[in-house]
């Protein structure tokens, strides 16, 4: 079967980064959660487009994978979007069960850092 390629239209919209990947932020569709961050290369972005089920390219494995594949905590993919530079995605998801690897729902709950700058940022 031969490999299907990344609608050319969405590829030369993309700036990668020197691996070829571009950041993707994953966001509960119904309440604005972020979830998590992925990277994604063409195959995944055109694996999720095409599928429904969020894909990403692993850095530590040197591998694709589908979240929920093995854990069963799946994201069905509502909408993605790229931003106006075109270097990150933001995936809309329903997701099933926790987000991350350690079970929490987000994996950006290991708590706030200190914000000492007075409100309304640098003078």
């Amino acid at each position: 079967m031969p490999a299907r390629a990344l609608d050319p239209a969405v590829a030369d919209r993309l700036k990668r980064d020197a691996a070829g990947l571009v950041v993707a932020v994953v966001q509960q569709h119904d309440t604005g959660e972020v979830l998590m961050v992925g990277w994604m290369d063409d195959e995944a972005l055109h694996r999720t487009l095409t599928t429904g089920r969020a894909t990403y390219w692993s850095r530590s494995r040197q591998e694709y994978w589908i979240k929920g594949e093995t854990s069963g905590h799946v994201q069905r993919v509502r909408s993605v979007a790229l931003d106006c530079d075109g270097d990150s995605l933001l995936l809309r998801v329903d997701q099933v069960g926790p987000a991350c690897h350690t079970g929490a729902r987000s994996c950006f709950d290991a708590g706030a850092l200190a914000v000492t700058a007075p409100e309304g940022g640098a003078a």
